[in-house]
């Protein structure tokens, strides 16, 4: 994983901060903040600009050789935030993501010079991306490439208090994402639903919260049978994961956090194409979620009780798998009609939500999970889906998500549709497919179990992983979604 170390600097002369590269930005097609470098540097800067036609659209990054006249400082790069009256957050995250990864292969420190104009949060989204853009995962690597890039002064006129708390909210955000996306990256050979549990029960240690694994002894008796029958095919059994959260003082209000945990999915009996198959190491990237954002909670000190619930399990097919057909009995004693075993995500989800409700009593209910392959189709692959039962809960995340620099739509529960859910042999079945709109049913599949609260289903099949690094976002799990969950934690 990159480790990028963050610094804040104030430096009387500008170029002697003994950085290998500079970073200027680009406002209105014009350098801001860069006179005393260029003069450094004998550079018409803004003679530059215009030769060069440059426009300084956000995230664009053009680099001047400084041909070695400061000293170890070999590089400037021109850094592109766009028109003044159109900069927010997000263009300085893409800014600074763009900054580390056009940074010169030589560069192991950098001064980013970012604009006066710009306030704590921008200043902030700017550190974030920077800090999400240097990640790697090298686990496995033999000789693992160490990152060229390894320090950033981020240089202003004057820090203060507010500034220095948004930064460390940052290295948090920044931090959390980086766990969800080593435990989604994790190849599955290792990662079994005892392998996840480990990792949850030893970050609790560390931070300070309690934490609890139901294992399939006690989950069979107890009643767990989504759980169990996603899990059956498998040699390494299921487990339920739960991680408490207790504040100090009065809780503000009870949240019940709920993420998806297939440690592997193969789509058991219904299995899936080889395709569909290889990028499923990533299938718990939901459960991974809630245990980054559970372990971020006691260092912020949030007044709110917070409960995070992971079934985990190994979706796999043998003789003793589940089948197309198979009547399970949910936690609470609904039951299910399963005839596509790779609707998996919905039974596990349907026993934890259950459970957690039962237990907390919960004001909020929010779960993520990799669920479905349609709201990929619906949204493509930087958006994710968030379905909720009430309007207050989901604005407020939507403001969450657009604040934390991730990108949710919301879509409808479509009450025509679950009548595709009714089973002839059961209380339901786990797919429909009268209606099409899969990402829909499954929602409304998962709305059967909350008992009527205040529920947000977040549906992030495919903005959990991605295919390329693209601003702060990382080849392979994105670590998607746990920056919307403490930006909204924190709102309450």
């Amino acid at each position: 994983m990159g480790r990028l170390e963050l610094t804040l600097a104030t430096p009387a002369d500008p170029t002697s901060t003994g950085t290998a590269a500079i970073a200027l930005p680009i406002v209105d097609g014009a350098v801001r903040d860069g006179d005393k470098v260029a003069a450094a540097l004998g550079i018409d800067l803004a003679a530059y600009v215009e030769r060069e036609g440059l426009k300084g659209e956000p995230g664009e990054v053009h680099t001047i050789q400084a041909q070695g006249r400061l000293g170890d400082t070999a590089h400037v790069l021109l850094v592109g935030l766009g028109a003044a009256g159109k900069i927010t957050a997000a263009t300085f995250r893409k800014a600074g993501a763009a900054v580390v990864r056009k940074a010169p292969g030589k560069a192991a420190s950098m001064s980013c010079f970012v604009t006066a104009a710009a306030s704590p949060s921008e200043l902030a989204a700017f550190a974030e991306g920077a800090l999400l853009a240097s990640y790697a995962f090298t686990a496995h690597k033999s000789e693992p490439k160490p990152a060229s890039l390894v320090r950033l002064d981020l240089v202003v006129r004057k820090p203060s208090p507010k500034l220095s708390a948004a930064l460390s909210r940052a290295e948090h955000r920044a931090s959390a994402t980086f766990l969800v996306r080593d435990l989604a990256n994790a190849p599955s050979l290792g990662k079994t639903p005892a392998w996840l549990a480990k990792q949850a029960q030893a970050l609790a240690k560390k931070t300070g919260l309690t934490a609890t694994v139901l294992e399939p002894a006690e989950l069979a008796e107890r009643g767990f049978g989504g759980i169990l029958a996603v899990g059956a095919g498998s040699e390494r059994p299921p487990r339920l994961i739960r991680l408490d959260y207790n504040p100090a003082g009065k809780a503000r209000a009870r949240v019940l956090l709920v993420g998806k945990g297939i440690t592997f999915d193969t789509g058991g009996l219904s299995i899936k194409p080889n395709e569909g198959m290889a990028a499923m190491k990533t299938d718990m990237a939901g459960g991974a979620a809630v245990i980054a954002t559970m372990q971020a909670l006691p260092a912020l000190g949030l007044p709110v009780r917070v409960i995070g619930l992971v079934p985990a399990a190994e979706n796999m097919p043998s003789g003793s798998a589940a089948r197309p057909g198979d009547v399970i009995r949910h936690y609470g004693g609904r039951t299910v009609e399963v005839l596509n075993t790779d609707a998996e995500g919905r039974l596990v989800l349907a026993d934890a939500l259950a459970y957690g409700v039962e237990e907390l009593d919960p004001d909020y209910v929010v779960d993520l999970a990799t669920l479905t392959g349609a709201i990929g189709i619906a949204l493509g692959k930087r958006h994710a889906g968030l379905f909720s039962n009430d309007d207050r809960l989901a604005a407020a995340l939507l403001a969450a998500a657009d604040a934390a620099g991730e990108r949710f739509w919301r879509m409808p529960l479509v009450e025509d549709y679950r009548a595709d859910l009714d089973s002839p042999v059961a209380d339901m079945k786990n797919i429909g497919g009268k209606f099409g709109g899969g990402s829909i049913t499954a929602a409304l599949f998962l709305r059967e179990f909350v008992a009527g609260r205040r529920w947000a289903h977040l549906d992030i099949a495919s903005a959990a992983r991605s295919d390329s690094d693209e601003d702060e976002i990382s080849k392979g799990a994105t670590g998607f979604g746990v920056r919307t969950l403490l930006t909204w934690l924190e709102g309450l």
